[in-house]
């Protein structure tokens, strides 16, 4: 095995680091993995030049056969389950003034994004079923579980269409957009596991709706925070799940911005093709984010483990990195003026429909 190839990808740890800090300081140091996420990692990736590199056919077999990758992505879940806990301590601490509150939420509310949801969202394309089981606690631990079910039976199947709430058309801000695929994912999810149960033969109203499990796990959860701890550490959490809630949505905003599937004439959609998703080759997020951000391959071929995913230079390309394309995402003048730019050269030389 070549583990030292995987190893890189413990560099991930250092987000829970910085939060594990927070946790534990008071003044500015609170807001380190803030920092750390939206103004260090974006100002490396403006220094360090991205990499197209793909692995040729033999090493990406072996790194797909290598488990020490899956060891590194399943110890996630004990270190947010763990931070979680921390979390829950830390916040019910007496004395801690509003801002030091609000830098501790805000660290929770990265690690919901980063590990809870992106890692759940890995794990959750896998068909191994201690593979789902993970995906599905950590999505638990980001209070976003029906996740899980839109968007692999919702979003990877109308992606860059109107009809996925989770892909943002020209011209819409990251606001506007949050509203939208926040409740019509959710909506979507419900609709999803309804049309299963009646393919099925079987009641909405009964524990084979996931959906309804999922509440109920949900509402569980934030209830043992409160009567473990209290009201207040309860709405704490509450209130960073949020925050990693609209971090994933904010991917989900710069990941297919402006990009359309074209329609054929018998009214169905053209294949998903690599250049219907924002790619980002730039390294230290790749790193970060266990390679979400080569996301046009992740589209075209969603079965593809995280180590393996390639680049095409077909792919819409990103000026930077997923965290620097986040935080100009929050500022729309600046982001239309960027990215309708990249989106008229793309335009260009865009492939035919497929």
């Amino acid at each position: 095995m070549n583990n030292w190839k995987a190893l890189k990808y413990l560099s991930a740890l250092s987000l829970p680091l910085t939060a594990l800090v927070a946790f534990q300081s008071y003044g500015w140091l609170v807001w380190l993995t803030l920092v750390y996420a939206f103004v260090i990692i974006p100002l490396l990736e403006l220094l360090v030049r991205p990499s197209r590199h793909n692995m040729d056919e033999a090493s990406e077999q072996i790194a797909r056969e290598d488990p020490f990758y899956d060891l590194v992505i399943y110890a996630v879940l004990p270190v947010q389950l763990l931070l979680l806990l921390v979390f829950c301590f830390s916040i019910g601490e007496e004395g801690l003034t509003t801002a030091e509150m609000a830098g501790r939420i805000t660290a929770m509310g990265v690690l919901c994004g980063t590990f809870g949801i992106n890692v759940g969202h890995e794990l959750g394309h896998r068909n191994k079923k201690h593979e789902q089981i993970i995906a599905k606690i950590l999505l638990l631990s980001s209070l976003y579980m029906h996740f899980f079910i839109e968007h692999n039976r919702g979003h990877h199947k109308k992606v860059s269409t109107s009809e996925d709430p989770a892909s943002a058309r020209k011209g819409q801000t990251v606001y506007g957009f949050w509203l939208k695929s926040v409740t019509g994912s959710y909506l979507s999810a419900w609709r999803l596991e309804q049309q299963r149960l009646a393919r099925n033969g079987q009641h909405w109203f009964s524990l084979k709706n996931e959906m309804l499990v999922f509440q109920l796990l949900q509402v569980l959860l934030v209830t043992a925070i409160w009567l473990t701890f209290s009201m207040q550490v309860a709405l704490a959490f509450v209130l960073a799940a949020f925050i990693g809630i609209l971090e994933l949505e904010t991917v989900n905003y710069i990941e297919h911005y402006g990009l359309q599937r074209a329609k054929k004439d018998s009214g169905r959609y053209e294949r998903v093709m690599p250049w219907h998703s924002w790619n980002s080759d730039h390294v230290v997020g790749r790193l970060m984010l266990f390679e979400l951000s080569r996301h046009s391959d992740h589209h075209f071929n969603a079965s593809r483990k995280y180590q393996v995913l390639r680049h095409y230079d077909e792919a819409p390309q990103m000026p930077t990195g997923y965290p620097g394309m986040m935080v100009m995402a929050l500022v729309p003048p600046i982001w239309f003026a960027v990215m309708h730019r990249q989106l008229g050269r793309f335009e260009q030389t865009r492939p035919a429909a497929a």
